[in-house]
């Protein structure tokens, strides 16, 4: 990651202690978050598009992007695996190129040990995880972290205005959530969905569900899993949860389906894909 240096900010309407990441492109802005729903604090990573602080966008609003798993999206050294999704220099890009509409992104950090829990909706034999807390993940989404901020920052409103993602667990808890909550969300990124647990629980749910996302971004590599059966079904699962779309009414300028030849279960393949997928999901036309 580079070194980070904590500052005072004070007078442009943000709280006011933040860290402030100086080697991160842009403007990335670490706030220490404390959740009433999960009873545990972690970083908020809010990440401000080029002219935010500027005088003549003083009113102007954005709209937002949450991604899960906060630290692997902009910092090598604070990733998992060593290696960053890239979303502070692929958004600066795009939207510098005109290709997106100037966003803040928030990254929300996992709970580190708890992560499974709080990313798991529902109970699991395989492996085993009973006491699961991934039904209060959407009431910490929209309750805590989406106020937090739209208080502290200038956020546009509405479904047309609002994304949410991940990947593996991130893309699972992601696919929940707009799903008990439909109408919150008009854009979803589902990387490599876990779509596996529970025994699958999340694609016999998605049937009965006729709501979705404006906007689908969907995609999983052919090398997920390691081993050729199960590499096979972690790809018959996305193309049954796009069967799941489609039949829902998302076609081709809503749905992007993306079964990427060789890629694994890995931060490398989601940044690699994300540029397209944020095309897709905020283009303006």
């Amino acid at each position: 990651m580079g070194e980070t240096q904590k500052t005072e900010i004070s007078g442009s309407g943000v709280a006011p202690s933040v860290i402030r990441v100086e080697a991160a492109t842009g403007d990335l802005r670490l706030h220490e978050f404390r959740s009433r729903f999960f009873r545990n604090t972690r970083f908020l990573r809010v990440w401000l598009p080029p002219g935010y602080d500027d005088n003549e966008n003083s009113a102007r609003r954005y709209p937002v992007l949450y991604l899960n798993d906060g630290q692997n999206l902009f910092e090598p050294s604070t990733s998992f695996t060593g290696v960053e999704w890239q979303v502070d220099e692929t958004a600066d890009r795009l939207i510098r190129d005109g290709h997106v509409p100037p966003m803040i992104i928030v990254g929300i950090d996992n709970a580190g040990r708890d992560r499974f829990r709080e990313y798991m909706p529902h109970r699991s034999l395989n492996p085993m995880m009973l006491r699961v807390q991934g039904n209060r993940y959407p009431n910490f989404l929209m309750k805590e972290v989406m106020p937090f901020v739209a208080r502290n920052y200038r956020v546009a409103f509405g479904p047309e205005n609002t994304g949410l993602g991940g990947s593996s667990l991130g893309a699972l808890i992601s696919l929940y959530t707009v799903a008990v909550h439909p109408g919150w969300f008009g854009k979803l990124l589902l990387e490599s969905p876990s779509l596996w647990a529970s025994n699958r629980q999340m694609i016999r749910d998605s049937r009965a569900i006729k709501q979705w996302p404006k906007r689908i971004f969907l995609a999983t590599g052919t090398a997920e899993a390691g081993r050729e059966d199960r590499d096979r079904s972690v790809v018959d699962d996305v193309r049954e949860l796009a069967g799941i779309f489609r039949r829902a009414g998302l076609d081709d300028r809503r749905l992007q389906v993306m079964i990427d030849e060789g890629a694994t279960h890995h931060e490398s393949a989601w940044a690699r894909r994300f540029p397209d997928a944020l095309a897709f999901l905020f283009r303006q036309r």
